[in-house]
């Protein structure tokens, strides 16, 4: 691994419901301001343009539409900058059926400085919610996009709480792991919040922290927000092990916050805890590896 610094800047947008272009403009506005402070690296929430709105009709039919990516790739360009803009709800035709079914699924892209997208990721792990409007990855490999800045590994929101999604990645070399999320606090029963109306607070605090020491990554979530006191957890982050935290959102609201990247902390890291290189052993012990 060669030690570097970077820049990146989390954009905890608040994406208004099918309010596509207010919502790019505002995110462009973010960006732009990220490239002026010198970050090298800007990342967006899932549903960032759409919101998760999935019984509007316009919602499905925003699939369909490319647009979008094309401006985040001109943007890229246009501002030196790599950007994994949020999610787009994307159309596929499923080759296994007959007809041609159209299915709907969640990707997540890297686009380049130069405005070039240099891989994507498809969600694996649905949230229960979502599985009534969209289709799982299945069986696809994770796979690590070569960037700019290293190695990198797309998640999407509920795979954080999949470790095996982590080791996939990192047993193929990837350093900097970005999670698009649009995480709120509505999802648990109301039995559950009895025990303890925070638990998702807890739930993001302790496992995003732990995914970065356990994996020996940069870890990089940008979750969406809100208006204060609205359903949105916030938290948006850059954790690194030995060090926590690097760079948090302060409160649920819109925001952006900027931390430095440095690698050199993964390499100290794995020379203290060598879980990497235990991975690596052709005797590794854990029966079940990442075949993901």
């Amino acid at each position: 691994m060669t030690a570097k610094k970077f820049k990146c800047a989390v954009i905890q947008l608040h994406p208004e419901p099918m309010q596509m272009e207010a919502n790019f403009q505002r995110a462009r506005a973010f960006i732009q301001q990220a490239a002026t402070e010198g970050a090298e690296l800007a990342v967006l929430p899932e549903y960032c343009l759409t919101s998760w709105v999935p019984l509007d009709p316009r919602f499905a039919d925003a699939a369909d539409d490319r647009t979008y990516l094309t401006k985040f790739c001109e943007l890229a360009k246009k501002c030196n900058i790599n950007i994994v803009p949020g999610t787009f709800v994307e159309k596929h035709v499923s080759p296994d059926e007959e007809g041609g079914k159209k299915m709907l699924y969640n990707v997540a892209y890297f686009i380049s400085n130069t405005g070039e997208v240099l891989g994507s990721y498809t969600k694996k792990n649905l949230w229960h919610t979502e599985r009534a409007h969209l289709e799982a990855a299945g069986h696809n490999p994770h796979s690590v996009i070569d960037t700019p800045l290293g190695k990198v590994g797309l998640l999407i929101c509920w795979d954080l709480a999949f470790p095996e999604a982590f080791r996939a990645l990192v047993t193929q070399g990837a350093n900097i792991i970005i999670i698009p999320t649009f995480w709120t606090l509505e999802g648990l029963s109301e039995a559950a919040l009895s025990f303890n109306p925070n638990s998702e607070t807890i739930f993001l605090q302790s496992t995003v922290v732990s995914r970065a020491y356990e994996n020996i990554a940069a870890i990089i979530f940008s979750s969406a927000g809100g208006r204060e006191g609205s359903r949105f957890a916030g938290l948006s982050q850059i954790t690194m092990p030995l060090m926590g935290p690097i760079a948090k959102a302060e409160g649920t609201h819109e925001q952006m916050v900027i931390g430095e990247i440095d690698l050199q902390i993964l390499e100290d890291a794995e020379d203290s805890y060598k879980i990497r290189a235990d991975l690596a052993q052709p005797d590794y012990h854990y029966a079940v590896r990442p075949k993901i």
